[in-house]
């Protein structure tokens, strides 16, 4: 090659690079930064959201995105999160949102619908299409069923039975129980698809042991408890078992489905309903004495299961993670978990219809586009299959039925099982925006039938009185 050529080839080349550089200056240049900030509980599912989008996370748009949770203590979530959105401080551009809280915020233009952006994106339309039905209704539209899409699955939840193995499947105790009751203590997974509440019932007082009676292999080291169940006064937290009673002896809380003709007096004191809530209430003195003081919220449950002090609990699959910590459980190693009780049918089938957990999370209507593009690119990486199974696998669950349905989901966690088979028998709150008031009287009545101040009846009759009145007052009931 002459020395012109290699002098023009050596320029051109530099050329080249040169260009190469700038146009990559220039894109770095018109990179935004752009934070995307989230009001979230403080628990295990919205950390371990954070810390895969720390890691993992790239924007498409070649922006600087980064997800920033703001973590709340659980008991005083739902007040920080009203007090920043009726504020008008626009902190959030993303919210963890209970299900009940949607009608709320959605009717006082705080949460964006995003229809017009799910008929634009076909991967948000393959998303919802994956999404399970049961969460769609609660998690997504408002009113219930229509055809108005607010949320996403942020984290499903169900309640599974979790019980100690090592006690449900000892010999010695199975020889006793079936003397006593003429039938099989539930050892494995199939043997409590058969267990209702009458057994539940049974279980928990054949369990109950004073410090120093036999238990299992062994003694009781502390005064020992057959079953608890959420049972406190704070935020909904007796209301959600409640309600599964309630459901499951054929009764019904005030359905908004129903308004304006339905009516909360003689629905929700319906005979039924009290036959049920007296049920929830004849189940408690078999569970460790925190019940008495209205304190047996969800991680009380968790913290006496955790501690050995009972044999079995119902409790959200959210919280049972921990259980299996060596670090934080003393029964780490004798854990299993089961479907929950149900009420029987006349057909001897198990009708197990409870409340549904867990939360969705939404997009608020002070996004710009590009925030909101942004926001629901997160929504998409998320939710997508390869993030979604890493999320099971760290200990929650998740809302694509495709995910569901992989070979590898029920041996993520030994809860999932319980969860897949469960979750489409789930059914929810009401969701209008009078719920905080509908619920904290509700759990204050409840309270008092549960500490023994009132009657299941006089409870249920004074939640019908108030509920009447307020939602007439709201124009709901006619």
């Amino acid at each position: 090659m002459s020395f012109i050529s290699k002098t023009m080839s050596a320029v051109a080349a530099g050329g080249i690079a040169l260009s190469a550089l700038t146009g990559m200056s220039m894109s770095s240049a018109l990179a935004k930064d752009i934070v995307i900030k989230m009001a979230a509980p403080d628990w295990g599912p919205t950390r371990l959201m954070q810390d895969m989008a720390t890691k993992q996370y790239k924007a498409k748009s070649g922006n600087n995105v980064t997800l920033e949770i703001d973590f709340i203590p659980w008991p005083s979530f739902y007040e920080r999160v009203a007090a920043s959105l009726s504020s008008g401080e626009k902190k959030y551009q993303m919210v963890v949102s209970d299900s009940q809280w949607l009608g709320a915020f959605i009717e006082g233009g705080h949460f964006a619908k995003l229809n017009t952006y799910i008929d634009a994106d076909p991967e948000l339309q393959a998303l919802m299409k994956d999404l399970h039905p049961a969460l769609i209704k609660a998690y997504s539209t408002y009113p219930t069923g229509a055809d108005a899409y607010y949320g996403f699955p942020q984290m499903p939840d169900s309640y599974p039975t979790w019980y100690r193995k090592d006690l449900f499947c000892n010999a010695k105790e199975q020889a006793a129980y079936k003397a006593k009751y003429s039938r099989t203590l539930p050892c494995t997974y199939d043997d409590w698809k058969d267990v209702d509440w009458k057994d539940w019932k049974n279980i928990g007082s054949f369990f109950v042991r004073a410090k120093g009676e036999a238990l299992g292999d062994g003694v009781a080291e502390n005064d020992f408890y057959g079953t608890a169940y959420q049972a406190g006064k704070g935020y909904d937290f007796s209301s959600c078992q409640i309600n599964s009673f309630i459901w499951q002896w054929g009764g019904d809380i005030w359905d908004e489905k129903n308004e304006p003709t339905g009516q909360a007096e003689g629905v929700v004191n319906s005979p039924s309903n009290v036959e049920a809530f007296q049920a929830y209430l004849d189940i408690l003195p078999n569970s460790p004495p925190i019940w008495k003081t209205g304190q047996m919220d969800i991680f009380a449950v968790q913290d006496q299961f955790m501690q050995g002090n009972v044999a079995a609990v119902i409790d959200w699959a959210g919280l049972a993670d921990p259980v299996l910590d060596a670090s934080k459980s003393k029964v780490h190693d004798k854990v299993a978990f089961a479907l929950n009780p149900g009420k029987r049918r006349a057909d001897g089938s198990i009708n197990r219809v409870a409340q549904i957990g867990g939360q969705p999370f939404v997009l608020t209507t002070w996004n710009d586009d590009e925030v909101m593009k942004e926001a629901l690119d997160i929504v998409k990486w998320f939710l997508s299959t390869p993030v979604q199974k890493q999320f099971v696998e760290g200990g929650f669950l998740s809302g694509l039925q495709s995910v569901m349905a992989w070979d590898g989901h029920d041996a993520a966690r030994p809860w999932n099982r319980a969860h897949r088979e469960v979750i489409g028998e789930l059914k929810d709150f009401w969701r209008i925006p009078e719920f905080f008031e509908l619920l904290t009287q509700q759990q204050q009545e409840f309270d008092k039938a549960i500490t023994g101040q009132i009657s299941a009846k006089e409870a249920l009759d004074n939640i019908a009185e108030f509920q009447q009145s307020l939602l007439e007052d709201a124009g709901r009931i006619k």
